[in-house]
């Protein structure tokens, strides 16, 4: 019986993360594409209070031009996600966590880094001309792609 309790001890604690794979979590979060794929989190808990962060960016990301007001309330907004974000992190670094806890942890992290990204270029600009030079490249390469499957099927077609 004892020998049981043991065996399962082991195998509660081998769910934890080693420091190796705590480090390539934390070396992935300062990696220059950590944002790809990860989703800027729908509310944003800090001191008590829950923002609705993911709105907030949509809503910044169709507007034209931003007041003076919006610019600074988006400063605000960054000091309270990078806040948040070196908390998060923190926890990376330092607590004991599970597998899941420790994945769930690190895109949570990775979600609000993105969110400062995001709105750093959104409050200077970058982001709609970023957004712009991609659109045109998108389209650009659909015309290519339509024009190679014309000329493939005029080719076959003869």
């Amino acid at each position: 019986m004892e020998e049981n309790r043991g065996i399962c001890k082991k195998k509660a604690s081998e769910n934890y993360i080693t420091d190796e794979e705590r480090r390539q979590l934390l070396s992935a979060l300062h990696s220059r594409l950590f944002w790809v794929g990860q989703h800027i989190p729908d509310y944003i808990e800090f001191e008590g209070e829950t923002y609705p962060l993911h709105n907030y960016v949509w809503e910044l990301i169709q507007k034209g031009e931003l007041s003076v007001a919006e610019k600074s309330r988006i400063d605000k907004c960054i000091e309270i996600i990078s806040a948040k974000e070196m908390e998060e992190e923190k926890e990376l670094e330092e607590k004991s966590l599970t597998s899941e806890e420790a994945r769930k942890l690190y895109h949570e992290t990775a979600g609000l880094l993105r969110a400062i990204t995001d709105l750093k270029e959104i409050e200077s600009g970058t982001f709609k001309e970023n957004t712009k030079c991609f659109q045109e490249k998108f389209d650009n390469q659909r015309i290519k792609d339509a024009k190679l499957w014309l000329e493939f099927i005029n080719k076959v077609s003869k």
